[in-house]
């Protein structure tokens, strides 16, 4: 067995043993598949299923409410115990306007952001806390057969830079192979046009080794995530299964053939859940730490949230500098005024010391039985 294989399993040892925290948030238009598939996912009803709208609230915008929910799941693969999260979003892309949507989602992101900071800042730091950042975003896309809708771009580009995005496409099985296949190609055209910085997999050819590669590329080549799921068991072939029945066929959320159901739920507990949570904290933490200490020198100046950490970690650099120049010529006002005040005592003195010297003489003319003579007057260097 080699080192990195031993390690490998070591970590996963530890890792059963203790436990693990997991947050995933949930987004997209209603009716879209997000309750079902979280409850399919957690094996059991972790989310109600919205009621029927009442007609006569139908022209009320309720707006964005943030829900989240936690579980205990236990992978039966490794032995695995998982605290997960899940961040419910019910009530987004339902208003005319969805800025105040975009608004509670970032904001609840961030704040989950901030707890840790405060940790972070704290002279003696808790060796252990709860980990409530979201690591993962599911977003569902509704499966119309086309491309990104405007909606969909703005949240994406928005949320991005603070959580890995994971697109996939709701209720997959509305769409026939050919729609669907056709759906995930305008989509992805789409994310690369508008250059959304989704989870993509990420893999290095020369340091990866060949599983990791090939694992990730096929991943990614599934991209976006094609979902089913069902909260209902029907029997096929003598067997169990969770499926969906139609008139004209069942479509089963395990098979890899009619649904990716297994693909995002191995992605997001077991294979990248590491991965995911390691970039949460590496790169979206420490790029929004960066911004808000940067903000925080010389009184808040605004944070450009468009930059990488890189840019943002040489704006902090420079405006340290900066500050540290400042004080420097302070520094040396206060000691050219301290050197000016040394001076004029200096001056003073002097000319007190030759007052006493010319008192001293005259008394001793006018006086020479009672006094010595005096040294003559010294001259002392200004």
């Amino acid at each position: 067995m080699s080192a990195s294989l031993s390690a490998i399993r070591n970590r996963r040892k530890k890792t059963a043993k203790k436990g693990v925290q997991f947050c995933l948030m949930v987004c997209g238009g209603s009716g879209t598949g997000k309750t079902t598939f979280v409850n399919t996912l957690c094996g059991r009803k972790i989310l109600e299923s919205k009621d029927c709208d009442d007609a006569s609230n139908a022209h009320l915008e309720e707006g964005v409410s943030i829900n989240p929910v936690t579980v205990e799941l236990e992978m039966e693969e490794e032995g695995t115990r998982i605290a997960l999260t899940v961040v419910n979003t019910p009530g987004f892309g339902d208003q005319i306007n969805n800025e105040a949507g975009f608004g509670e989602i970032i904001s609840y992101i961030e704040r989950q952001y901030d707890e840790i900071l405060a940790v972070d800042c704290r002279i003696k730091r808790k060796p252990r806390f709860q980990d409530t950042r979201v690591h993962a975003l599911l977003y569902f896309i509704t499966p119309t057969g086309h491309g990104l809708r405007e909606l969909d771009i703005e949240l994406m580009r928005r949320l991005s830079p603070r959580v890995n995005v994971i697109p996939v496409i709701g209720k997959a099985d509305s769409l026939t192979p050919f729609e669907l296949a056709a759906s995930k190609k305008l989509v992805m055209e789409d994310i690369e046009h508008y250059r959304i910085p989704i989870y993509d997999f990420p893999y290095d050819e020369e340091e990866d080794d060949e599983d990791t590669i090939e694992e990730n590329a096929e991943l990614r080549g599934l991209m976006p995530f094609a979902i089913v799921g069902s909260e209902d068991v029907t029997e096929v072939s003598g067997q169990k299964i969770r499926a969906r029945k139609y008139p004209w066929g069942i479509v089963e959320v395990d098979n890899p053939k009619h649904s990716d159901f297994l693909a995002v739920r191995s992605v997001l507990l077991q294979s990248h859940l590491a991965d995911l949570k390691q970039i949460t904290q590496d790169l979206l933490y420490e790029n929004y730490r960066t911004e808000k200490l940067s903000k925080s020198v010389e009184g808040g100046a605004e944070a450009d949230y468009s930059m990488n950490p890189e840019d943002l970690a040489s704006q902090s650099g420079r405006m340290t500098e900066e500050r540290l120049i400042r004080e420097q010529d302070k520094l040396k006002e206060i000691e050219l005024r301290m050197q000016k005040a040394i001076n004029e005592k200096r001056q003073e003195l002097l000319v007190r010391e030759n007052e006493l010297k010319e008192l001293e003489a005259k008394m001793y003319r006018d006086h020479p039985e009672q006094l010595e003579a005096p040294t003559s007057t010294v001259q002392v260097e200004g």
